[in-house]
């Protein structure tokens, strides 16, 4: 059964909204990372 337009357009939606997601997950992850390795506050105030 082929794929109507409706349903690729959704399925390209949530791959990047899950794109989204990993890349603000790996974010934070990055910024405890240099918090606990005594960065401090990583945008310097």
């Amino acid at each position: 059964m082929p794929l109507h337009d409706e349903h690729k357009k959704r399925k390209v939606r949530n791959w990047t909204i899950a794109g989204l997601l990993f890349a603000l997950v790996i974010l934070f992850y990055l910024a405890s990372i240099a918090k606990m390795a005594g960065g401090g506050n990583i945008w310097g105030q």
